[in-house]
């Protein structure tokens, strides 16, 4: 067998295990609490209504709520995970093995990716319930919103490794949230994009969260809103092109960037750091 293959399989399976341990841990209750706290709030906004239209508020920013699972569970997670097993010394470890950085890498994104589907389903099965105008009961809904997630947690958890590997350690990690929380601002998650100016517009597009919210607001919302887009679509054959080319880019860079930070680092550093 393929020794890519092997270290693929191996990391997949090891990414199962670290999202079992995370489940049965007291770790899941600070995944969960801030989605419910987040469900309470839009459920006393579901009376109001999106200005100009009849639209709840409330239903109106589900997919909000689903776009910031995906960037925070899952980008931001991914972000901070590498920075503490640099520090730990989990990623010289795995420098050490064949393959290493590959199956590394597939681990981490397999265990972010099932955690932060884990608590899409958070959100999504009690908002089903509590709001109306969402369209879930189509399976073309469902279908949309399987494959923009999908293809979404694959195009931006390796950003999110790429994004940690910039900072040094732990202590520069609040520039990797800045970082990724301007990468939300202009990327359109709780609104549509073209309420930014063109400049911004043009910034967020390049990047695959916008195509993510977009995706999500295409699955869950009537068409009749799609008229806010760029364009006045949903743009879906954009949509696959972008995140797909971002999926691509992230697995050929990411583990490149991963390898030089792994060859960079030693015992020596590493203990260094934990004694500082």
């Amino acid at each position: 067998m393929n020794p890519s293959t092997v270290a693929a399989r191996a990391g997949a399976q090891r990414g199962w295990i670290e999202f079992r341990q995370t489940l049965t841990s007291t770790e899941v209750i600070g995944f969960v609490w801030p989605w419910a706290l987040a469900l309470v709030v839009l459920y006393v906004l579901r009376d109001r209504t999106v200005p100009g239209t009849d639209f709840s508020l409330g239903s109106q920013s589900i997919h909000g709520l689903l776009g910031m699972n995906v960037v925070l569970t899952g980008m931001l997670g991914m972000s901070m995970a590498l920075l503490v097993e640099r520090e730990d010394g989990t990623l010289l470890r795995a420098k050490a093995i064949p393959n290493g950085m590959l199956g590394y890498l597939t681990g981490k994104v397999v265990s972010q990716a099932v955690m932060t589907a884990a608590m899409l389903v958070v959100v999504l099965v009690p908002a089903a319930f509590l709001f109306d105008g969402l369209e879930l009961s189509a399976a073309s809904s469902w279908l949309t919103l399987v494959w923009v997630l999908v293809l979404g947690l694959v195009a931006t958890l390796p950003l999110g490794a790429v994004t940690g590997s910039l900072f040094p350690d732990m202590k520069a990690a609040s520039f990797a949230t800045l970082l990724i929380i301007g990468l939300v601002a202009v990327s359109g998650v709780f609104y549509p994009i073209t309420a930014l100016p063109v400049w911004l517009q043009l910034i967020g597009q390049a990047f695959p969260v916008y195509w993510l919210a977009l995706g999500m607001r295409s699955a869950l919302l009537p068409d009749a809103l799609s008229t806010a887009e760029i364009g006045g679509s949903w743009r879906h054959l954009e949509t696959v092109a972008a995140l797909g080319a971002w999926a691509v880019i992230g697995f050929v860079v990411a583990p490149v960037v991963l390898r030089r930070i792994a060859r960079r680092a030693t015992g020596s550093t590493i203990a260094r750091e934990s004694n500082r």
